[in-house]
């Protein structure tokens, strides 16, 4: 008789390997069910429509136009007195005082003398030396001349080689002149011959050919610039009597004259005066405008009393007018849309007493018919000051909130908590607004726009319940509705 009896020590063995099947299978649904969630996901997100966000910035609307201008002062370019080998003592660049030491000559160069500047010094030059290399263009490289001329100046100045020299008098004592009049324009020293400025100025060791140049006198190849040539002075070799030798800006005041467009001349048309930012080093200051004719063609003319000698090594200067001066937060015009709010008065406002938020009291019935005010917490999207009933019973500035509408149904009753007063929900008033989606789903904000053009509008940033810089809105506020959920 057959055994039909399972083999009891062969069980366990296939409990085993039941165990073993089992812990793989769960193992490979997780995996599975993880795939097909990752490959669902990338196929939503390839099928799905995709919003296009835009972050907030700050500033203008456009770009101030820039232009290149030309500088047109007062200045001579003066002759040495006598020949002979050059000493400078004026700084390049810098103010100098009537009877102030320009330049000494004299039969024999002048030995170099060795001397050592203080860290202090050092840093200086290190400094300035940087902020050339930082604002350096190719484009205008003989810029790098006026600044190594600079540069010696301060050199020059940290060792006190250009202090004022004290003179021997005819009796060879110091501190008087080798003249009877101490204001002359030439003294000796030693082997030289010092020559001083005869007016307080600007001092530069190059000319090119504007020296007397008038804005009357000005014609369009003046501002041609690359006809323009600018001729260094500062030699080591000996000058002859005549040759010229230096440069001083004798008046504070100066001008600027810009190329206009037709276009641009109407615009400026009735400005009498504007501020000018000066790309060179960022500075701004204003002058007085005016638009005059040469050769038929418009330019405009800056008026400064100030500011000539950070320029004045400078013919050309580019320059930005600042004309754009509304700025806040830039947005595309694409992004704005609207909606429609109840209105209601800040008289209406109430707190709840848990939570301390502010909200609405909603005169309901409970379930026994009684009176009861139900707390309604809505969301106020804007608080206009109200321009009809400004102040209220008590003397406070009263405003009209714009509350979500829905919060309420037309025709609810909104008591205040005294029960005093009852305003029936119906009023309504429009906001602009765009959806911010910081939070991942599309919420509304309201925008007051201060300037637009065809792309762009500029909004304020003190808008209450509205934007601040860096937040991300809809690009296209039409593909997408409030509340929707982007990602």
């Amino acid at each position: 008789m057959p055994n039909n009896r399972k083999n009891p020590s062969k069980v366990p063995g296939v409990l085993a390997k039941i165990r073993k099947v089992f812990g793989l299978n769960i193992g490979t649904v997780m995996f599975g069910v993880l795939f097909l969630y990752m490959l669902f996901s990338a196929a939503l997100y390839l099928t799905s429509s995709h919003i296009d966000s835009y972050q907030v910035t700050s500033g203008p609307l456009s770009r101030n136009e820039t232009y290149t201008g030309l500088a047109i002062r007062e200045e001579t370019v003066n002759k040495a007195d006598s020949g002979g080998y050059v000493t400078y003592y004026a700084r390049e660049g810098n103010k100098i005082n009537a009877n102030g030491a320009v330049y000494g000559l004299s039969a024999t160069k002048v030995p170099e003398v060795q001397t050592q500047l203080s860290q202090e010094d050092l840093a200086k030059i290190r400094s300035d030396m940087l902020s050339f290399s930082k604002g350096f263009n190719p484009s205008k490289f003989n810029n790098t001349y006026s600044f190594k001329y600079e540069l010696e100046g301060n050199i020059l100045q940290y060792a006190g080689v250009t202090a004022e020299p004290s003179v021997s008098s005819e009796n060879g004592e110091e501190g008087g002149t080798s003249v009877s009049n101490s204001l002359a324009s030439v003294v000796t020293l030693g082997n030289q011959t010092i020559s001083k400025a005869k007016s307080d100025g600007i001092i530069l060791y190059s000319k090119d050919g504007y020296a007397g140049k008038t804005v009357d006198s000005v014609t369009k190849e003046d501002f041609d610039q690359n006809s323009y040539h600018e001729i260094d002075l500062k030699t080591q070799n000996q000058v002859k009597a005549g040759d010229d030798i230096y440069t001083i800006i004798t008046d504070e005041r100066w001008s600027l004259l810009i190329p206009l467009s037709e276009k641009q001349a109407v615009k400026l048309n009735d400005r009498s005066s504007i501020r000018v930012k000066f790309l060179k080093d960022g500075m701004t200051q204003s002058g007085d405008f005016s638009i005059m004719e040469i050769e038929g063609s418009k330019y405009g003319k800056i008026d400064f009393n100030k500011g000539l000698v950070r320029y004045a090594s400078d013919r050309f200067l580019e320059v930005e007018l600042v004309t754009n001066t509304v700025s806040g937060l830039k947005i595309p015009l694409s992004s704005i849309v609207t909606k429609e709010f109840y209105t209601i008065s800040s008289e209406f406002a109430s707190s709840d007493p848990d939570s301390l938020e502010k909200g609405f009291l909603v005169a309901d019935k409970n379930k026994d018919g009684e009176n009861v005010n139900k707390f309604v917490n809505a969301t106020i999207y804007a608080s206009i000051e109200n321009k009809k009933a400004k102040t209220s019973e008590d003397g406070e500035t009263t405003y009209t909130y714009y509350v979500d509408k829905s919060a309420f149904k037309e025709g609810d009753a909104i008591v205040t908590q005294d029960s005093q007063k009852k305003y029936v929900v119906g009023d309504t008033g429009v906001l602009e607004g765009v959806y911010c989606i910081n939070k991942g789903y599309a919420v509304f904000r309201r925008i007051e726009i201060l300037d637009q053009n065809e792309e762009y509008a500029i909004v304020s940033k003190d808008t209450s319940y509205g934007l601040v810089r860096y937040d991300h809105i809809v690009r296209n506020a039409d593909e997408v509705k409030e509340e929707d959920i982007l990602y």
